[in-house]
């Protein structure tokens, strides 16, 4: 059997891989049109920043190493043009020499991968603009920041590659100004939770712009204007498009294959196209969400890894099958990080489901144990039946442990009651005897019973102010001078008691603290004394960080301007 695999990377590579353990007496030729073929996508910012000093480093295998371990035909800077899906061969270009040859297959794996979006930009790009998408793109940008010594850059996309050649850009002393086109960075989050990865941006340094759409740009000897509309052209000494990616599939669509949404490769559970001699993996392709069964593309490293895995047993006469992608993603800003899991609010609202959502902010180890930081939490799960619909947490130490205990819970179908039972392993340098997890769970289990009832940091603004409800804040009068919510009045948690005189009976009562814990405590003890009782999701700390954000957004964004 000779297996023909286009494009290395995640999924080709790791398909390759596959196939020579499950089958020695293969012939397994791999084309790569760059000049690398298995190489950490993930880690090119880290380069630019110097975090990885040695460019090797980013290299997993080469195809000299491939070739002695697994005995595959690698070639690099060969790029295949088309298919001949009735001759059972491809046409392939020397990009070193030009010249053209015809390689034939029996199965035929495509990880073509995606490509940066352009914005209409022209091709290729301007000196002094720069994608990063390879090795060779951060090998470009490596060098013009350490020969040409920039003093700014400008950023064209929030994603996860923005953000963290924004930190690693400022490491080597340039100056960052952010541009994104919506109103938040990290759409994978919701904008109540990219509020504290903005607000940890703007504490570092980097000039936030929402709003505003690439339109042009202009590139000179010293310096580039990148031209946007609604906003003025911003000058910098380098620029770097960020905007997202998109499948790179002209080969497939050329060859006839089957597409699917925003141009991938359509692709069966088995990881096959409509050819079924032809399998596709990875960025190209287009999967199910795994929450909603609809059809998705989710550009990932982990999932394109499994997709090569599948795509090789089922060649070699397996029945593997992909289960679908649930997004699970994490990403570093400085001292922070951000992550998420299954759908957002906007995602489950498009797809017509009924949810609720929990936001807390518990520290990430025991409070008695130093150095404990607190991190942000959103869950969202299914009313009624409490499924697990996703999840996303911003935070220090700890935040990745917990996005993968829910994508895990989500996963195998617990509902988010269930999550008061996982037994959690706990030492004080790392958890509390209450996980994080574990209090999902417990606030999941008082909404059910009727324990809880909530209202949200949108709503806390439009409640009465006539008197017909009491608004309460049971944090410190500290706590209270510093920042509260108009309209709130101050009574202390631990005077509460001896001050239910004050609180006029009949009326519902909407209470906060600065997390969520203490206001739960206030709600419990005026449920029992008669009172009607609400409890701000998340506290005092979530609405300041939303509020803050939703006003500089809605600042930012001109009229007619983009808004999502």
């Amino acid at each position: 059997m000779k297996v023909v695999i286009v494009g290395g990377v995640a999924g080709g590579a790791t398909a390759a891989a596959r196939l020579r353990r499950n089958d020695e007496a293969a012939q397994i030729v791999m084309f790569e049109r760059t000049g690398f073929v298995s190489y950490a996508n993930c880690g090119l910012p880290y380069y630019v920043g110097g975090v990885i000093a040695d460019e090797a480093e980013l290299t997993l295998q080469t195809p000299e190493s491939f070739r002695e371990r697994f005995r595959v035909d690698v070639r690099v800077r060969h790029e295949v043009l088309s298919i001949d899906r009735g001759a059972k061969c491809v046409t392939v270009r020397d990009l070193a020499t030009g010249r053209e040859f015809s390689e034939s297959y029996d199965k035929l794996v495509l990880s073509p991968g995606a490509r940066p979006v352009r914005l209409g930009l022209p091709q290729p790009l301007p000196e002094r603009v720069f994608t990063l998408r390879t090795v060779e793109d951060t090998l470009r940008i490596h060098d013009f920041v350490t020969t040409k010594k920039p003093r700014t850059a400008v950023l064209a996309g929030g994603g996860y590659i923005g953000l963290e050649l924004a930190e690693n850009l400022l490491r080597q002393g340039v100056s960052v100004t952010l541009v994104q086109r919506g109103r938040q960075l990290l759409t994978t989050l919701d904008a109540d939770m990219a509020a504290f990865v903005h607000a940890r941006l703007q504490k570092a340094g980097v000039r936030l712009l929402f709003g505003h759409a690439v339109q042009g740009v202009e590139s000179g000897e010293t310096g580039v204007r990148l031209c946007f509309a609604g906003l003025p052209a911003v000058e910098a000494d380098m620029a770097v498009i960020s905007a997202g990616v998109e499948p790179d599939t002209a080969l497939a669509k050329d060859a006839g294959l089957k597409m699917g949404l925003k141009g991938s490769i359509a692709v069966d559970d088995h990881m096959r196209t409509c050819d079924p001699d032809i399998y596709a993996v990875g960025d190209a392709v287009q999967v199910q969400n795994g929450v909603t069964g609809e059809n998705a593309c989710i550009p990932l490293a982990g999932p394109a890894n499994r997709q090569g895995r599948i795509a090789a047993d089922n060649i070699c006469g397996g029945d593997a099958a992909y289960r679908g992608s649930f997004g699970s993603a994490v990403v570093q800003v400085f001292d922070m990080t951000a992550a998420s899991t299954g759908l957002n609010a906007r995602a489950a609202a498009a797809a017509g489901l009924d949810f609720d959502r929990i936001y807390l902010s518990p520290a990430d180890h025991a409070s008695y144990y130093p150095g404990g930081t607190l991190m942000a939490m959103k869950v969202l799960f299914q009313k009624g039946t409490y499924r697990l619909l996703g999840a996303q947490i911003v935070g220090g130490r700890g935040v990745d442990k917990r996005i993968d205990v829910l994508a895990t819970a989500m996963q195998a179908g617990l509902p988010a009651t269930a999550l008061k039972d996982l037994d959690l392993a706990y030492a004080p340098p790392y958890s509390s005897a209450k996980d994080p997890v574990n209090l999902v769970g417990y606030l999941a289990d008082n909404l059910q019973k009727g324990r809880l009832r909530q209202f949200f940091w949108e709503e806390a603004d439009g409640l009465p102010r006539d008197g017909s409800v009491t608004l309460l804040d049971v944090r410190t009068p500290g706590e209270y001078a510093r920042g509260h919510i108009e309209g709130f009045r101050n009574i202390e948690l631990d005077a509460l008691r001896e001050r239910l005189g004050e609180l006029p009976a009949g009326k519902p009562v909407y209470v906060h603290c600065q997390s969520g814990l203490r206001s739960y405590i206030a709600c419990r003890i005026l449920m029992q004394h008669g009172f009607t009782c609400f409890n701000l999701s998340g506290g005092y700390r979530q609405y300041a960080a939303a509020t803050a954000q939703r006003a500089a957004a809605e600042a930012a964004c001109p009229c007619g301007q983009d808004k999502s």
